[in-house]
């Protein structure tokens, strides 16, 4: 706890006061946003303006403990805070996510301004915790050491209205050598299904058309409830719903991917034609040393599977540059593995310590210049392929559905962008009739670069979505509040199909 006099002073809460999210990491701290979004308009709060930079009433430092040097960044953000709440009666700063997880005892010390520090388990807490500290005076510091809830039973403010995120789980039973995540969202927890449906139905009712299934171990989904096949059945029950038209799942682990998940994937219409798999790293020695539980060619058998069944699969990864003890010879494994594979696109990162996990007390740290030098060597191959795989696609003729914010020129160049059942962006010509967000376009594909595709002839059917709607009546919705409060659709908070970041057993 720390005194009133380390912060500004409290002040009555008036009608309207104004929230801010500042979200890093991965899916699951985003999706975890959208839950503290609802939390404090449940309680009474409206989103700050885009852009406010820190002029909101509250605003709230979602964390990662997995990116580098995230600790820094997280205090170096509050610090810029810190006059502006000194010179602002009764602003209020929170700090949650893995980091106040991992940091619990140092937060508030190293920053007195902090209001309220609270964990990955009791994110429901945080509308009551910003009132204690109010009426008290003092920081409020509140961990739980296990879930309290399932967080899917609180509410959420999604922030988009044709696709939304579906956590089938939470925590993960991996021991990775280079990861913190388990530590610190805990032993997996899984949902009953019926629990997951219900909620996919009522997404669906809403207007949401497509869904991404979410855990951090995806595919080790019925560890918890015993049923090892509980996974593939959920796909399968997800092509049941009427209305639900795409399908996705992030991140699954090579460990228990297993054959009836393949044939869910290749047998369900909505299970969209694409993988995300986590190789981490090409070479045996090193994935022992990662104690990842599976070797390279139990890798490439998968993908070899996928393939089989699902042509046209779009196959993702993440991989991990200069793990210790990694050598040429094992960079070379990886190397390999990325050629065989052919990945659509990889999440590449050079490897660096994260305290708090074993690989950081490893003998053979490689040198930074090495693990440089191998890093581009790796993008270079993967740019080459990345692109060769697109210019297949030139000439097919694609169904995409129309996405908000991903095109970031389609305002200078008169087109709109959209993702392929694979997941892959594409941009388009403007038809002359109206598009929305969530409604399906049919076009193609002209042209190929390493990252997107374009279509640049006439755009050859469009088709109007209750997920097209359900934006249009969002977004009515929205230009009627008064100025001051609108609500905003950040980019982080839209789901891709393809992560932008990492799932939990990768490094962000």
């Amino acid at each position: 706890m720390t005194s009133s006099s380390d912060r500004s002073p409290a002040v009555d809460v008036l009608s309207t006061r104004t929230y801010e999210i500042r979200t890093y990491g991965c899916q699951m701290n985003v999706h975890d946003s959208e839950r503290l979004a609802g939390l404090l308009e449940d309680a009474g709060y409206v989103r700050a303006p885009k852009g406010s930079d820190g002029e909101a009433d509250v605003v709230v430092f979602n964390t990662c403990a997995v990116r580098e040097n995230a600790d820094n960044k997280l205090y170096g953000n509050l610090g810029h805070l810190a006059p502006k709440k000194a010179s602002r009666p009764g602003m209020q700063i929170a700090v949650g996510g893995c980091l106040a997880q991992k940091d619990r005892d140092t937060i508030v010390k190293r920053a007195p301004w902090v209001d309220v520090v609270f964990g990955t388990h009791n994110i429901g807490k945080l509308p009551v915790l910003l009132e204690r500290a109010r009426v008290q005076e003092e920081a409020q510091v509140e961990i739980a050491e296990s879930l309290e809830a399932f967080p899917s039973t609180l509410p959420t403010r999604r922030e988009s209205a044709y696709a939304a995120w579906v956590s089938i789980s939470v925590g993960c039973n991996n021991t990775c050598t280079f990861c913190i995540v388990p530590a610190l969202r805990g032993k997996e927890k899984d949902r009953r299904p019926g629990d997951i449906l219900a909620e996919i139905e009522a997404l669906v009712a809403e207007g949401v058309s497509e869904v991404t299934l979410l855990g951090q171990n995806v595919n080790a989904y019925g560890s918890d409830i015993g049923d090892r096949e509980a996974f593939s059945k959920l796909l399968r029950a997800c092509g049941k719903i009427d209305g639900l038209e795409r399908v996705r799942f992030t991140s699954p682990h090579p460990r228990d991917f297993t054959d009836d998940v393949i044939a869910a994937m290749a047998e369900t219409p909505n299970v969209m034609p694409q993988l995300h798999m986590p190789l981490q790293s090409g070479s045996d020695p090193v994935l022992k040393a990662m104690r990842r539980s599976y070797r390279q060619e139990r890798f490439l058998g998968i993908i070899e599977k996928v393939r089989a069944a699902i042509p046209h699969a779009a196959i993702s990864t993440d991989i991990i540059v200069g793990f210790p003890g990694e050598t040429e010879e094992d960079f070379q494994q990886t190397l390999h593995v990325v050629r065989e594979a052919r990945f659509a696109q990889a999440f590449t990162f050079q490897y660096s310590k994260r305290p708090g996990t074993p690989a950081a007390e490893m003998d053979g740290q490689i040198p930074k210049k090495v693990v440089q030098e191998r890093y581009e060597r790796l993008v270079a191959l993967q740019e080459e392929i990345s692109w060769e795989e697109n210019k297949k696609q030139v000439g097919r003729t694609l169904e995409l559905m129309v996405a908000e914010g991903e095109g970031r020129k389609d305002e200078t160049t008169h087109r709109l962008s959209g993702r392929a059942p694979d997941s892959r962006l594409v941009h388009f010509t403007k038809p002359d009739q109206e598009v929305r967000p969530g409604d399906v376009v049919t076009v193609e594909v002209t042209y190929a670069a390493p990252h997107h595709l374009l279509a640049e002839g006439p755009v050859l059917d469009v088709r109007r979505t209750r997920a097209g709607d359900a934006w249009e009546k969002r977004t009515a919705e929205k230009a009627a509040k008064p100025a001051g409060v609108l609500l905003g659709l950040p980019k982080v908070g839209v789901p891709e199909p393809l992560p932008a970041v990492s799932g939990g057993c990768a490094v962000d």
